[in-house]
């Protein structure tokens, strides 16, 4: 596994007990004791999961006379964010040109941006996609 900030963020997020550590970490600091008890799970393994928190800076972890509580680290998160978010846009602007040729297609226009020829592939409408009825008659 990489050690980059990122990577280790991910790899921490990717874990549904991990989440579930931070989501209630976003509530105010625990212990390992309360964060463990939704668990059915050994104290042991909720260790080792705050240890990956901890690693990707997730979590800190205090020191309160004999009370170790876990604290929550936002910084990690938003960077994974920040990072998410650049393709945000990308995605959206894809999004959006796929939903106006979805909405021609079914008003029947079928104004293709042609690029589905440039792959080589073509049908009667010209959309680059053959229409349930239209692959029908093919199969017929």
């Amino acid at each position: 596994m990489a050690n980059d900030p990122l990577s280790l963020t991910f790899a921490a997020l990717a874990d549904p007990t991990r989440r579930a550590i931070l989501a209630r970490l976003a509530e105010g600091e625990a212990t390992v004791n309360t964060l463990a008890e939704p668990f059915d799970i050994s104290l042991q393994a909720i260790s080792k999961h705050l240890k990956v928190l901890e690693r990707a800076g997730l979590i800190t972890r205090g020191r309160d006379a004999q009370w170790r509580p876990c604290r929550l680290e936002t910084a990690p998160l938003e960077q994974a964010g920040e990072w998410v978010g650049r393709y945000r846009d990308r995605w959206e602007g894809r999004f959006a040109r796929l939903d106006e040729e979805l909405r021609s297609i079914q008003r029947g226009t079928g104004q293709s941006t042609g690029r589905g020829r440039e792959k080589g592939i073509e049908n009667e409408n010209s959309t680059g996609i053959q229409s349930s009825t239209e692959e029908e008659k093919t199969h017929e």
